[in-house]
């Protein structure tokens, strides 16, 4: 696990909780400094073949009481995502405050072949992000803007 004592980083205390039966498998962790997200591993007690276009519901091992104005993100880790088609499919996935049962990580095998994830296999990357509250306000109308109702694919792209 890497930490820091980079004074320009701001840490948030989380509290995190190893479930029954995970003794073993890593809890998330920084990999480098100045990484944004920590690797997330999978709880697993042996292989899971992830055929082509199957989706599964990977354990972790372990719950965290995210703190009450965040969320925590998790996202695919971009190793697994490009070199063997493994990514999350509802990325990112948001882990809410009030949450405290097991965090588990949906993964999809985007790829033509059948891919093996192993025991204690890094899956996915969680990222702890602020999160606003927004207060609706209703009106008649919206201010204009140069780019109006253009919607999907306005932008040229």
């Amino acid at each position: 696990m890497t930490t820091t004592t980079d004074p320009a980083i701001t840490t948030v205390p989380c509290q995190i909780k190893r479930l029954p039966g995970n003794a073993q498998t890593p809890l998330p962790a920084y990999q480098s400094e100045h990484a944004a997200g920590m690797d997330i591993h999978a709880h697993l007690d042996g292989p899971l073949v992830l055929e082509p276009g199957q989706i599964a519901i990977v354990p972790t091992g372990f719950a965290i009481a995210v703190p009450v104005g965040y969320e925590a993100q998790v996202r695919p880790r971009s190793g697994l995502a490009c070199k063997h088609g493994i990514t999350v499919p509802n990325a990112p996935g948001t882990i809410d405050a009030d949450y405290r049962g097991e965090v588990k990580v949906a993964l999809i095998n985007l790829s033509g072949q059948a891919f093996t994830l192993e025991p204690g296999m890094r899956i996915a990357q969680m990222v702890l992000k602020p999160v606003p509250r927004c207060v609706w306000q209703e009106v008649d109308a919206l201010d204009d803007t140069a780019r109006g109702a253009g919607g999907f694919g306005h932008s040229g792209v």
